[in-house]
């Protein structure tokens, strides 16, 4: 957020069968392969040799355990900021007719009606007003960058609350001049998109009300002086985020070891199913076993992400390395299934009128729009998704005759729509070909 002028501001070898060396060689690697998997999973620093292994389990304390959250938070907000593009902080308000919303409302007028009957007083008493003006002023400078001492100079001297108590004191204090400094001091500070806020500050005529408007729009303010030094930080939070995440793991897993127990796992079972793979490569018969097959950490990770794919968020939780970007991962495996069904629809559709249809791309994407709206929260409990596949198919008849009657074409007749619309309603099913065959991502 760019501010002008003085505005300133503070992310394969296989053996033969009936050659008995090579398949005795062969089942030797195999031990090889778990030596692999071992060593892949454990740390660089790995005591498996050490003693300590019969030792009792380490007790985690309270503030250990609070530590490793605290840094779990700092990283997940790091982390946020650098991959977010549009992360942004908001003013949380609270709902109107809430307790808590009702109850801010009643203090913070009871505040305000105290002040005004202040002022109003004879003579008045102007001891909270300055504690405000006190306030104001803090807020001021923590705007100010380090090289602004010329106007850092100039608030502090026209906010001096040891002078406008003496001046209160004398019956000279200028309440309204104050707020009007104030207001102009805010107009040289704030972002372009505040300029509305400050004429409506100085049209208002009521100094209590310019007072409790002036910290709504200074609470503005810091939240567009955070916003702005975010969207500062991130280029250098997204050079540094891999470094500054590994250091974050580290420190959490030196107050809670079993803090990456789901990661683990979640590894561990690609290793495993990468050995699977390669025993049964290596025992495979009619090959030659010209080189040792290696177990490949690229591999391994790649597979582990596929898993990600076919994640059930309800029922498994997240390796821990990937809390921070739980909600864009459930949203990538929402949308790939959203995909597969309307390959499916597409697939059925082409099949079945697929040379009624032909040359019109237009046409089919429009099936392909319809299907997207309709499929919308697919993964929600609650979407009964054999009746939308039912909707689906009934829109899809009525387009593809509109789309015939626009040729002069014979509609489709009630046999086809209704077997249609059936195989449509039969995509859900858990053995249904269409669907193994657009669905098998492995």
């Amino acid at each position: 957020m760019p501010f002008n002028g003085e505005k300133q501001c503070v992310g394969e070898d296989q053996p033969s069968d009936s050659d008995s060396s090579r398949f005795s060689e062969s089942m030797a690697s195999l031990s090889d392969y778990e030596c692999s998997r071992q060593s892949f999973t454990s740390d660089s620093s790995s005591k498996s040799s050490s003693p300590a292994s019969t030792s009792p389990p380490r007790v985690v304390t309270f503030d250990e355990v609070m530590a490793a959250a605290r840094n779990l938070s700092n990283m997940t907000l790091a982390h946020e900021i650098a991959v977010n593009e549009n992360f942004q902080l908001k003013q949380e308000a609270l709902p109107e007719n809430s307790l808590a919303g009702r109850v801010k409302h009643i203090v913070h007028q009871a505040f305000w009606d105290v002040l005004a009957s202040e002022l109003n007083a004879d003579p008045p008493e102007f001891e909270h007003a300055i504690k405000l003006f006190e306030e104001i002023r803090e807020i001021l400078l923590s705007f100010l960058t380090p090289g602004g001492n010329r106007l850092c100079n100039q608030i502090c001297e026209v906010l001096d609350t040891d002078l406008i108590r003496q001046q209160a004191e004398h019956g000279a204090v200028d309440i309204q001049g104050l707020a009007n400094y104030v207001i102009s001091t805010m107009g040289k500070l704030c972002a372009p998109v505040r300029d509305n806020d400050i004429r409506e500050l100085r049209a208002t005529g009521n100094i209590v009300e310019v007072l409790r408007q002036i910290f709504h729009v200074l609470d503005l303010m810091k939240m567009d002086m955070a916003n702005f030094t975010i969207m500062s930080l991130r280029p250098h939070l997204q050079r540094q985020l891999v470094e500054y995440e590994r250091t974050k793991f580290q420190e959490i897993l030196e107050e809670t070891p079993s803090a990456l127990d789901q990661t683990t796992e979640w590894i561990k079972e690609s290793v495993n199913e990468e050995l699977f793979s390669l025993s049964e490569s290596a025992l495979t018969p009619g090959a030659e076993n010209t080189s040792k097959p290696s177990l490949s950490p690229t591999l391994v990770l790649n597979n582990s992400y596929l898993k990600l794919l076919q994640w059930d968020y309800q029922k498994k939780e997240l390796p821990e390395t990937l809390m921070t970007d739980g909600a864009r991962l459930q949203e990538l495996t929402e949308k790939l299934n959203q995909l597969k069904v309307i390959a499916c629809l597409s697939l059925i559709t082409n099949n079945m009128v697929g040379a009624i249809t032909e040359g019109l791309p237009e046409f089919a994407n429009r099936l392909k729009r319809i299907s997207a709206v309709l499929l919308e929260g697919m993964n929600k409990e609650t979407f009964n998704l054999k009746e939308v596949l039912n909707s689906i198919g009934v829109q899809t008849c009525v387009e593809i005759n509109k789309t015939l009657m626009e040729r002069g074409l014979p509609t489709l007749n009630a046999e086809i729509q209704a077997n249609l619309i059936g195989q449509f309603s039969n995509i859900e099913e858990e053995d249904n070909p269409i669907w193994s065959l657009i669905g098998d991502t492995e």
